[in-house]
């Protein structure tokens, strides 16, 4: 079994729903450990559109990197995420951050994910459920990683997703 940490969002439809929608899925193929809460967050790159809601899942997996990267898009897809500009408004968005302290560089997939210390709305959710999580790159801490953000990233409590029930 390997150890992930996955991160979801979404601005589009019922945001909550989708993120909800997309952990019973994923939930077939991992054992979900733990999901923060969830977060409202403005979004980034692309300013105007819909605030984002956003949270992290710790789990397992016996996929490999790039099988779960496969379930992961077909989670979007299964969803209703249709193809659009880069950063902008999404049904459902899943990204690994992290698969079991793994670092690759190939066409299809980098790991950890590469964009990770400049985003609060994944590292304040990593922060609730992996508070001893450090880049397995770089070597930074979470809490290092925070305090080098710009004061501008707003993020704020939106609620909880329980974990999904084993049937």
């Amino acid at each position: 079994m390997f150890t992930i940490i996955l991160s979801l969002g979404s601005n589009l439809n019922d945001r909550l729903a989708n993120l909800s929608n997309a952990i019973e899925i994923l939930s077939v193929k991992t054992d979900i450990l733990s999901i923060s809460p969830v977060y409202e967050t403005q979004p980034l790159y692309i300013l105007e559109q819909p605030l984002f809601l956003n949270l992290a899942m710790l789990a397992t997996t016996e996929l490999s990197a790039t099988m779960l990267l496969d379930f992961a898009k077909n989670t979007e897809i299964s969803i209703g995420r249709q193809p659009t500009t880069r950063f902008g408004p999404r049904i459902v968005d899943i990204d690994i951050i992290d698969y079991d302290s793994t670092c690759l560089n190939s066409s299809r997939l980098t790991l950890p994910h590469p964009r990770v210390e400049e985003r609060l709305f994944v590292l304040k959710p990593l922060l609730d459920i992996v508070p001893k999580w450090t880049h397995p790159r770089t070597k930074q801490n979470l809490k290092h990683m925070i305090d080098q953000l710009p004061a501008n990233q707003n993020i704020k409590l939106f609620g909880h997703i329980p974990l999904p029930t084993k049937t």
